[in-house]
């Protein structure tokens, strides 16, 4: 069963990717439906499989390709509920590569054992695997911003730019991303401080303070918006930044604990 919904979710997610990269070239015009359609029957192959990897006998496997699928299939299931309602169709090139190929490197990878977690941890663990994802879709927005602001700078109004929402609604969805995405890790370090025994053990330093230099840059994002009107170049610039730091926090430490330690 995992490697038949694996291989289901990876063949659907590639097309849905393709076929949208296609459609923001301007090769193929069709219904965003279709995409959206295809997007979903991947996302519901990518729930069986990662059901199937996260529940073992011993508990709840959160290894390091385990987690990564899961935040993809969070992402994933995020952009296409906000496709609803949001012209973001765009976003699918980059996600939808990105759940096939966890997906598929979770499944070559192998299942690992799982682990008992108390409520409070699991508590911490899913509003920091939200926040990951949330702050995920952040920065594809932010790169996919950064792009329309060149390519409008020179004057290239076809192809990406053409697909694209207004440049103001792209820049608020960003904010509203970053906000959402602040409010729940605010919420994971609290809850981790709560939980955790010890949230500046050895094992755990690295993460931590990471995590919290990451906090403190899109807090101070926010703040120059709201007090100093900061747009668009300085948004791209601090988000991209602060996710590549919170990055190397989440998987960096966890890649050291499972593969050096």
């Amino acid at each position: 069963m995992l490697s038949i919904s694996t291989l289901i979710a990876v063949l659907l997610y590639s097309t849905a990717g393709f076929l949208q990269w296609q459609i923001m070239r301007g090769d193929r015009k069709q219904s965003r439906s279709i995409n959206q359609f295809l997007g979903l029957a991947g996302l519901v192959a990518h729930t069986a499989a990662i059901f199937l990897v996260l529940h073992q006998p011993g508990g709840i496997n959160l290894s390091l390709f385990s987690v990564g699928s899961l935040i993809s299939w969070l992402v994933a299931g995020l952009v296409l509920l906000s496709s609803l309602r949001q012209s973001i169709d765009n976003l699918f090139i980059a996600v939808f590569p990105m759940a096939a190929m966890t997906v598929l490197a979770t499944w070559v990878a192998g299942v690992g054992d799982g682990k008992a977690y108390d409520a409070g941890l699991i508590l911490h663990i899913l509003l920091s695997i939200l926040a990951y994802s949330i702050f995920t879709i952040a920065t594809i927005q932010a790169i996919l911003l950064s792009r329309q602001v060149s390519a409008l700078k020179h004057h290239h109004t076809r192809g990406l730019v053409s697909s694209l929402p207004p440049l103001q609604t792209m820049e608020r969805l960003l904010f509203e991303m970053l906000w959402t995405g602040l409010t729940l890790l605010t919420a994971a370090l609290i809850t981790g401080f709560i939980f955790f025994e010890d949230l500046f053990a050895q094992h755990l330093v690295h993460k931590t303070v990471l995590s919290l230099i990451a906090w403190g840059l899109y807090a101070i994002l926010l703040f120059g918006r709201n007090s100093f009107g900061w747009r668009i170049n300085a948004a791209i610039r601090w988000t991209i930044t602060s996710f590549v730091i919170l990055a190397i926090g989440f998987f960096g430490s966890k890649a050291v604990m499972e593969w050096f330690i």
